[in-house]
């Protein structure tokens, strides 16, 4: 069985600045630290800088198989790329947080 649609690199190249995200759209912003109240203070206000209103529900935490560390996602709707940059820059610049993905 062959394919009749071959797909070659240079296709899925973007040029700066482009995404293929289509905004709005929903999107959840990840970020993980070691496990202490003030990682989940401070992802949330990060958060909160950039987004308008969080919906209820919005935030999930997840503590690790051990509770060392504690992984928190935030459901937001994104309005662009460069909302989405922001909050990414501020959660890597934040010292509670060891990963934002």
């Amino acid at each position: 069985m062959s394919n009749d649609k071959e797909i070659k690199l240079h296709d899925l190249t973007l040029e700066e600045g482009e995404t293929l995200l289509e905004f709005p759209c929903e999107f959840p912003v990840k970020a993980m630290g070691l496990a202490c109240v003030e990682l989940e203070i401070a992802v949330i206000e990060i958060i909160n800088r950039h987004v308008e209103d969080l919906g209820e529900g919005a935030v999930k935490t997840k503590p690790s198989k051990n509770g060392k560390y504690t992984a928190i996602t935030i459901h937001i709707t994104a309005r662009s790329k460069d909302q989405l940059d922001a909050i990414y820059i501020d959660l890597t610049a934040c010292e509670h947080v060891s990963i934002a993905l």
